[in-house]
């Protein structure tokens, strides 16, 4: 039975893939207020589980990282470099594929929201409330120079993701 800490987690991503569905529906254009509402909330979603929840895991295994998050800071890395650039209907599908790929590893049967919460001395409730009062992350202006884009799609390829833009 999935824990306080899963239940969050997993409504968050439902909250956001709901704004990414809003901000391409119909359209060959991005509706710029829902993306930007997803961005915002997406890279908050990233901050709580590299800052919050993967930290708390490594300690209580004492210091030794799960084995799935090296892999999910991967693809944290890409899409946050796909959130760098201003967005488009195929920057909107490739976070979309990153997304498909990477929920699962953290709700899936056996996922790290799962591992987490069975891991012996994992604090779920203080966890939880660590997580509910995650500030909001700056986000800068969308950067679109040559560099970024490289930088996007070089975390890709680390990523292991053959997805273009």
């Amino acid at each position: 039975m999935p824990g306080d800490v899963y239940r969050f987690l997993a409504k968050d991503h439902r909250r956001l893939e709901q704004l990414l569905d809003r901000a391409t529906l119909g359209t060959a254009q991005i509706e710029p207020k829902s993306y930007l509402e997803f961005r915002e909330g997406l890279l908050r979603h990233i901050s709580m589980e590299e800052k919050i929840l993967l930290p708390a895991a490594q300690a209580v295994r004492g210091g030794k990282a799960l084995p799935l998050a090296a892999n999910l800071r991967l693809d944290h890395g890409a899409l946050a470099a796909l959130l760098v650039l201003t967005p488009t209907p195929a920057i909107a599908a490739a976070i979309r594929a990153i997304l498909k790929a990477h929920n699962p590893k953290e709700e899936g049967p056996g996922g790290v929201y799962t591992e987490c919460e069975n891991l012996q001395g994992f604090d779920s409730e203080q966890i939880l409330t660590r997580l509910q009062a995650a500030r909001a992350v700056a986000v800068a202006n969308y950067v679109d120079s040559p560099v970024a884009i490289e930088s996007a799609h070089n975390a890709l390829r680390r990523a292991g993701y053959q997805l273009s833009f």
